[in-house]
């Protein structure tokens, strides 16, 4: 909700779009899943009154549409009704490993996969695009959003800055296709970054990919060549060996795996790639596409609560995302009792601060909401500035041109008239 606030400014400025916060689309999911869509809200006060009088599980936003959203059935049939403005989103999703929980609430043993995610996509969405107003959210439960709201990309191209590097399904064998000689600069930059360590480090020995026939199993059917899968597991299954090693068995038989796929007897490029293809299918994010793909899709907004855990919405600091602990995130529960305990004060505004809310809130705002602001007004000043010098130089070059075209000959004399 703050992101659509932001966006449009203070309202004050002469060029200022009053009509912006108007067309921006929200969306209510109340008690029994029912869905209320292309509400629309004239200020922040009529927003907030219509959500203490619903009271919605959660709160979606939408794009900024070319017209009011809520009175759209009005220009049916003139093809007016168009998404013309929406905020670059990306919604994360978890990949569930075998060994990990599979109810509502999150997996610790999973989440490292989560900030995987935001360090490659935060990377390039800074170092390649030049963004720089991005917002990462938790989802309450399992997952990760990214807001991306500079105003090139919210009113730019849409971007997909991840490839879809997954094909087929969660049943395939081969859920990774990385085409061409080279990887992408950008797939490269992050399996070499980040994806390769992360995954000899920490994954592979903490979920122990390798360490069981049923487990290595998966990871030997990922390779295209059945030769070079048979020895490996011919390898793998005389375990006597490899039981009497110090070292970790996974990676042991990981260094195997890549000693025969990147041996020079293997010739193809396909087996060769393959190791980083399975490293891509164990860390690479995973992103719903649908939603990054059309601009009228929702996103839930920053600060909502989870209906599944009660836990709220909070932003992550991709800079420390490694510290983020997703079980430590207040929920409802905690913070009405946190309120109830000393009673509501005189400062309204300030009300969250004395609560395990508080320090999410004050990084929202200044290391988001209030450079954002800053950034739109100057870019609104920056355009009207722009604007007022191109009409005085128009009105310039009229003057000038009038002047001359007043030397033309005329009935065979020279007159000349100052417009």
């Amino acid at each position: 909700m703050h992101i659509a606030i932001a966006v449009s400014a203070d309202g004050k400025h002469p060029a200022c779009d009053k009509s912006y916060f108007g067309r921006r689309e929200f969306s209510f999911t109340l008690e029994n899943d029912i869905y209320i869509r292309f509400q629309s809200f004239n200020s922040v006060i009529e927003l907030e009154n219509s959500i203490k009088e619903k009271c919605p599980f959660k709160i979606d936003i939408g794009p900024v549409y070319s017209v009011d959203p809520a009175k759209r059935h009005a220009y049916a049939g003139d093809n007016v009704f168009t998404p013309v403005e929406r905020e670059v989103v990306f919604d994360i999703i978890m990949m569930m490993l075998d060994i990990a929980a599979r109810g509502a609430d999150v997996c610790l043993e999973c989440w490292p996969l989560m900030t995987i995610a935001i360090k490659v996509i935060d990377a390039a969405l800074r170092d390649d695009f030049g963004f720089n107003h991005i917002l990462w959210v938790y989802s309450g439960r399992r997952g990760v959003h990214c807001w991306v709201c500079d105003g090139k990309a919210r009113r730019g191209p849409l971007l997909l800055i991840i490839s879809c590097v997954y094909k087929g399904n969660e049943n395939s064998h081969k859920k990774i296709s990385l085409p061409g000689p080279v990887l992408h600069p950008f797939l490269a930059r992050s399996y070499t970054e980040v994806l390769k360590g992360f995954f000899e480090a920490k994954l592979l020995p903490n979920q122990s990919l390798l360490s069981s026939e049923d487990r290595y199993e998966k990871i030997l059917e990922m390779i295209p060549d059945a030769s070079v899968a048979s020895e490996l597991r011919g390898r793998w299954q005389d375990n006597k060996r490899a039981s009497m090693s110090k070292d970790d068995i996974n990676l042991v038989r990981w260094d195997q795996l890549k000693s025969v796929l990147q041996s020079g007897k293997q010739k193809t490029q396909g087996i060769r790639r393959c190791v980083e293809e399975i490293v891509f299918s164990f860390t690479y994010p995973r992103l719903d596409m649908e939603v990054s793909k059309h601009m009228n899709h929702l996103l839930k907004a920053p600060f909502c609560v989870h209906p599944k855990t009660g836990r709220v919405c909070v932003p992550i600091d991709p800079n420390n995302c490694d510290e983020f602990d997703p079980t430590t995130v207040p929920t409802l529960s905690q913070l009405v009792e946190e309120l109830n305990r000393e009673g509501l004060r005189q400062d309204a505004e300030n009300e969250w601060d004395r609560t395990s809310l508080g320090d999410s809130i004050k990084f929202f705002r200044t290391t988001f909401l209030q450079p954002l602001l800053k950034s739109c007004k100057e870019g609104i000043e920056s355009s009207y500035n722009a604007k007022l010098q191109q009409s005085k130089n128009t009105l310039s070059w009229t003057r000038q041109g009038f002047f001359l075209t007043a030397f033309s000959p005329l009935a065979g004399k020279h007159h000349a008239w100052l417009i």
